[in-house]
């Protein structure tokens, strides 16, 4: 049951990173512009980060497997009409907005059926682990495997391949057997969809356009149409996108809070704040899938910029990352069995400072192939390790009535986290005046002090973990404690699972 789960987390990791490396046969193929495609990537990007608080409700609302079938759906559509897309109107129609919804409506269930189909916390480890693995081995091997189908087929052909894996997907999910709710279905909160949509897509946006404007000193006017809303010098757009989603946020927690005390229903309970295991995981979530993105950013265009790689020689130098990635998720069964979630998050950051700081020594030497593995293995082993681990600590800090809410919330941290990293590589690669490796030496350094903020994060992790027991160092007891308290599922479901 959890395949089809890996495979869809694949499929819309996959999508996110592959077309940057389709964006030239793109636009000549369709008879437009670099900056059209771009557009594109980017309005998959704020749909995505709009939609997948509201898209995880509706999992409370229609159900988990329903949701999970309706998403893959839709994502299904959409990658069927870009691949037959006659022009960018319908590359977007099809990509940006279809497969956008698609991945908002399909990824919470994932997360949300792993955490009700298996109590315990190992279980949890081990397959939230395989469905980490999945999405770091499509975050890291898009770019390979889209760059080598657009050079050996078409771009066409990429769409053609998310086709098939989502219908294969819709036929192993069949199978997927879904616990029973024990409570009624509840009303879908519109005001604070359109609240919390509006405020993501303002911070988001503000995020991708600030490689080009910079964060405070816009370095360019910004002009809207013919007019000049904000000349050069003036202040970045960056920095008023942000406020207006600052503020549709602000009244977005505001209108949780009065339509809690009326007793209506709201998008996101304000109880998923106040447990500090999860708020300390969330945060762990942000800085870890910043570090990601940021770091595979920072390589990829190194390679290509300063060593002239093409595609499919950068996606090959990234093989170590996605190596150590899935062999630390294959690992986090055993894992969890021998060491706390805290301990292994810890670890995860440590190992990825060691991995960045090894390539930072390969940035500023210059040196051949061989010298980019150890840094590279390093760090996605450490990537790996955490991201499996921050996950369970998120998703087991509450039971089966609050897991649409915590999984939505977690994946748009997640979606945050990775439009931080490349908005922030971007900038300092464009400010930067320094010639040669210098300005991406710089950009590792950032990359490097904001995870060892993320391990700072980690050590204040409460040193047991979700429920009343303490981890894996009481394994069994953990388990009954923690399916004492969630009420998943009872004993004949259990077994008919396993």
């Amino acid at each position: 049951m959890v395949l089809p789960l890996a495979l869809a987390q694949f499929v819309a990791s996959y999508a996110a990173t592959n077309m940057n490396v389709a964006i030239s046969a793109i636009a000549h193929s369709l008879s437009t512009s670099v900056i059209g495609v771009q557009t594109a990537i980017t309005l998959f990007t704020l749909m995505m980060a709009a939609l997948m608080i509201p898209g995880s409700k509706l999992t409370d609302i229609w159900g988990r497997k329903r949701c999970f079938l309706w998403g893959l759906a839709i994502y299904g559509a959409g990658a069927l009409i870009a691949l037959l897309a006659p022009g960018l109107g319908v590359l977007i129609a099809g990509y940006s907005f279809l497969e956008g919804i698609g991945s908002a409506l399909l990824i919470p269930p994932i997360y949300i059926l792993i955490t009700v189909l298996f109590p315990d916390m190992r279980s949890r480890a081990k397959y939230f682990g395989i469905v980490s693995g999945a999405a770091g081995m499509g975050a890291a091997a898009g770019p390979l495997i889209g760059g080598t189908v657009t050079s050996a087929i078409s771009w066409r052909a990429s769409f053609g391949l998310q086709v098939l894996i989502v219908a294969w997907v819709i036929l192993l999910a069949r199978k997927i057997i879904e616990p029973p709710r024990r409570d009624s279905p509840p009303r879908f909160d519109l005001v604070g969809a359109i609240l919390s949509a509006a405020g993501l897509v303002c911070i988001v946006l503000g995020l991708l356009v600030s490689r080009t404007y910079g964060f405070v000193v816009s370095r360019k006017a910004f002009s809207i149409g013919s007019t000049v809303v904000l000349p050069k010098g003036s202040v970045s757009p960056v920095v008023v996108l942000v406020a207006i989603g600052a503020l549709f946020l602000a009244g977005f927690f505001l209108h949780l809070r009065s339509a809690e005390k009326k007793g209506k229903a709201v998008l996101l309970r304000l109880r998923l704040f106040r447990v500090r295991a999860s708020d300390l995981g969330l945060g762990t979530q942000l800085i870890q899938w910043l570090t990601i993105q940021g770091s595979f950013f920072v390589v990829s265009v190194y390679l290509q910029e300063i060593k002239h790689y093409n595609a499919i020689q950068t996606g090959l130098m990234l093989t170590p990352a996605t190596i150590g990635i899935l062999g630390a998720s294959a690992s986090a069964d055993r894992l969890a069995k021998r060491h706390s979630q805290r301990s292994l998050i810890i670890t995860g950051f440590a190992a990825s400072v060691v991995g960045m700081a090894l390539l930072l020594a390969v940035f500023k030497a210059n040196t051949g192939v061989f010298s980019w593995i150890p840094g590279l293995l390093i760090f996605g082993a450490g990537t790996g390790v955490m991201l499996t681990s921050s996950v369970n600590v998120v998703q087991s800090s509450f039971g089966d009535s609050d897991q649409g809410d915590i999984s939505g919330l977690s994946r748009s941290v997640s979606n945050l986290g990775s439009s931080f990293g490349t908005a922030i590589v971007g900038s300092v690669l464009v400010a930067s005046i320094r010639p040669g490796a210098g300005p991406f030496s710089a950009a590792l350094v950032v990359l490097v002090v904001i995870t060892l903020l993320g391990l700072g994060i980690s050590v204040l992790l409460p040193r047991h973990g979700p429920g009343a027991a303490p981890g894996a160092q009481s394994p069994r007891a953990g388990d009954d404690a923690n399916a004492r308290q969630t009420g998943l599922l009872d004993k004949s479901q259990a077994r008919q699972i396993r």
